[in-house]
């Protein structure tokens, strides 16, 4: 059996009718930048997160450095985010002329440690950004208790987080704002880059679309020198046709997850755990074994996709060594970029091809005790 990463076709196959209806109207109107497909979504998905707003951009990256941008962040600023996550994070804050501070992660969760994040504040810090890393909703109670303490901003990186719920409020309404990527694997994908912002502050939403039309008022009026980061109206028209469907996959992706925390439970597998009153929506299914490298490369010869989230630091790239921060600086993180493995996850995965994952890796890994 081969067994893929992801498989973006048995999605698409699902939706087929509704996305070549949601195209096809698109080019009808000749609505490709921006328009009433764009809005359309928008307030739909607002309304799916639970705020008030939204506002679709070119990708996750750019509502991240367009979040920060409409919170005040700039050069001299200090934000505060987990050593544990994609390199996106860290360039919106750095495309900002901010500085990242990185904090170690939890190793229960691997979302970012709360009791790590009190110590990293300095009189430069400006915003915390909390990652909600693999779909897992980062411990928000405390992390806004901390904000409010040092009167700092808190900007959600949902990137990964699409549906997902900290007691029983959606991923996005917690902070002053949230960033979503919606690109192709997301949980929500378009079939191509987009995000989104969301927040309940109209003069974030204001900045926020100054800045991603070229800082433009009104035709030839550029009040500030911006960037060319808007959602392309295929994508709104896309995004809306999936939106509908995101629960239903959400809990097959929860389901699949039980699935695989039955098998793999008598093996030399560390399955992923989560949180107190967090409703987990498994973008990534991340385990941890010994000897990594050497089992992905024994599931590859069987025909098992896997993935590695995150093989280097953020903090050890050749990207910021000017942070001057080596190894050993986040022991926690450093030790699961050893040893952590994305398993194949998708909403459509079969429960014989996630037995056939679990077999392969008994033979590889063996049986605990």
């Amino acid at each position: 059996m081969k067994v893929p990463f992801v498989d973006l076709k048995a999605q698409h196959a699902a939706i087929r009718n509704q996305v070549d209806s949601a195209i096809a109207s698109v080019i009808g109107d000749t609505a490709f930048v921006g328009g009433k497909y764009v809005d359309e979504f928008e307030k739909n998905y607002a309304s799916y997160c639970g705020t008030k707003y939204a506002v679709g951009v070119s990708s996750g990256t750019s509502a991240l450095q367009l979040a920060l941008l409409a919170m005040g962040v700039g050069p001299g600023d200090e934000v505060i985010t987990a050593a544990n996550t994609f390199i996106a994070t860290a360039e919106a804050i750095s495309h900002t002329g901010a500085t990242p501070v990185f904090v170690d992660m939890d190793p229960v969760t691997f979302n970012i440690d709360v009791a790590g994040i009190e110590k990293a504040i300095t009189d430069k810090t400006k915003v915390i950004i909390p990652v909600h890393l693999y779909g897992q909703p980062a411990d928000m109670d405390p992390i806004l208790e901390i904000a409010a303490k040092h009167s700092l901003l808190v900007l959600e990186d949902a990137a990964q987080a699409q549906g997902a719920r900290y007691k029983g409020k959606r991923c996005g309404c917690f902070g002053q704002a949230a960033a979503f990527s919606f690109y192709p694997a997301k949980n929500l994908g378009a079939y191509g880059d987009a995000g989104a912002i969301v927040t309940d502050d109209a003069a974030y939403v204001e900045t926020i679309r100054l800045y991603m039309n070229h800082g433009r008022r009104s035709a030839h009026d550029h009040a500030v020198i911006g960037f060319n980061e808007r959602l392309d109206g295929l994508q709104g028209a896309i995004l809306n046709a999936k939106l509908g469907a995101l629960d239903e996959w959400n809990k097959m992706r929860r389901d699949a997850a039980g699935r695989y925390n039955d098998l793999l439970a008598g093996l030399n597998v560390q399955t992923p755990k989560a949180g107190a009153d967090v409703e987990h929506i498994y973008h990534l299914y991340v385990v941890r074994v010994r000897d990594r490298d050497a089992v992905r490369s024994a599931l590859g010869e069987k025909d098992v996709a896997s993935g590695i989230h995150y093989p280097v630091p953020v903090h050890l790239l050749d990207a910021y060594k000017g942070l001057g921060l080596g190894k050993g600086s986040f022991p926690v993180t450093e030790q699961a970029a050893g040893d952590i493995l994305t398993l194949p996850m998708f909403p459509h995965i079969s429960a014989e091809q996630q037995q056939y994952v679990a077999e392969c890796l008994a033979e590889i890994v063996g049986k605990k005790g």
